[in-house]
């Protein structure tokens, strides 16, 4: 059945990956009878029915590609398509001026309300800030959230219910508990101000509110990235929400995803006052220009296309000489190398810019996160638990050798 909204179906690129076989052998199935290819208003080009591509996909007709579970799984949260990034089907950008809450509530029920705010438990926040004036004085925030996470758990006795009703409930208290537990400012806070209470040495200064916003929104979800892929093997063995949260911290707490920014902190730091000569000095030790760049993206990151647009405009009082620099760096990175700022560069950007900790991109990446990992648990848990069993090759030793 098709959908006027396009739930369920492909593009003809997402079918020729699917099929293992060029574009052009997609038409060819067409033309013999083997697809149906569908117009859709205000897509460009055919689309097809996803189980009829896989219905084909399982025939001997089309040169298919050996996957597994991992390459099967059907999301209606997140697109990235044509340099977008799309919740629900709604551009990001776009979205990133409503406030998170709202914009959580949508990623997780496909419905956009005006008003939404989630409640933490007075509680459970102190229980949580006491327990983390027992960790070193130099752990990092997301070592905080951890803990915080963990703790929240223990007093969620129905956490085990993974009801949609129930699992949206969680994670909005979730949110706001984590959140409040980072800084020391009222539980009644929104998110993002708890947020900003936790970051800023000033909290009652607004300038980078609506930055900081739009930021969490936008790296809210970024479809099946290394730790939504944990989350979601975490809710098919049916882990609560706590734990399907916990497994995809686990998964960001390297160099290569959640701690992507550091490097381009740690280089924005030294370019403040000369840009130029940093880039020069980068460039001569024959490393690459961290924050460019992008797996997925080709030619722009829309997020951090977004959140630069944002920091460049004086009303939101960012410190003109590091957007300065910043956008020096852009210039001639683009210039020389013909690539693009991604997310890192603009997190590390807007922590340079208003002031703030040197974590503090990892800590809003690991925070917006838990919105898309919620949405993706929820997802799993209306599939068939323990789908991805996975078989693994064995090159050891074989039996009789010794």
């Amino acid at each position: 059945m098709t959908h006027a909204d396009g739930r369920n179906m492909l593009t003809t690129a997402q079918a020729a990956a699917r099929l293992g076989v060029k574009p052009e052998t997609v038409y060819a199935y067409v033309s013999r009878g083997l697809l149906t290819s569908t117009r859709l208003t205000g897509v460009r080009g055919s689309v097809f029915d996803v189980d009829e591509v896989e219905s084909l996909a399982g025939r001997d007709t089309a040169r298919r590609t050996d996957i597994g579970a991992v390459e099967r799984i059907r999301t209606r949260i997140t697109l990235i398509d044509d340099g977008h990034l799309y919740y629900r089907g709604r551009d990001a950008a776009e979205l990133s001026s409503r406030s998170f809450e709202s914009i959580a509530h949508f990623v997780w029920t496909g419905e956009l309300l005006d008003e939404v705010h989630f409640h933490a438990d007075s509680v459970v926040v102190q229980r949580c800030r006491e327990a983390t004036t027992l960790v070193s004085p130099d752990c990092r925030s997301i070592d905080r959230i951890r803990i915080a996470v963990d703790i929240a758990a223990t007093y969620r006795p129905m956490r085990f219910d993974t009801g949609s009703t129930s699992v949206v409930r969680e994670a909005g208290q979730l949110l706001a508990t984590v959140a409040a537990a980072l800084g020391g400012g009222s539980s009644e806070l929104s998110v993002v101000e708890s947020v900003w209470a936790a970051i800023k040495s000033d909290p009652s200064d607004p300038n980078g509110l609506a930055v900081l916003q739009a930021a969490l929104v936008l790296m809210a979800d970024h479809g099946l990235a290394a730790s939504t892929l944990g989350v979601r093997v975490a809710a098919s063995t049916r882990a609560n929400l706590y734990s399907a949260v916990s497994a995809g911290l686990g998964c960001i707490d390297g160099p290569l995803h959640g701690s992507a920014a550091d490097p381009v902190y740690r280089f924005l730091t030294t370019a403040i006052d000369d840009p130029i000569g940093a880039l020069a000095t980068q460039l001569r030790s024959g490393e690459r220009v961290p924050g460019f760049g992008h797996v997925i993206y080709t030619d722009r990151d829309p997020r951090a296309e977004e959140l630069l647009r944002l920091l460049r405009d004086p009303a939101h009082g960012a410190d003109p000489v590091v957007i300065a620099a910043a956008d020096t760096i852009i210039e001639e990175v683009n210039s020389r190398f013909d690539t693009f700022p991604n997310s890192d560069f603009a997190l590390a950007t807007f922590t340079l810019a208003y002031g703030l900790e040197a974590d503090t991109p990892e800590m809003l990446f690991a925070l917006a996160r838990i919105v898309g990992w919620t949405a993706h648990a929820l997802e799993e848990y209306d599939e068939a638990p323990l789908r991805f069993r996975v078989p693994g090759i064995y090159t050891g030793t074989r039996p009789g050798t010794y």
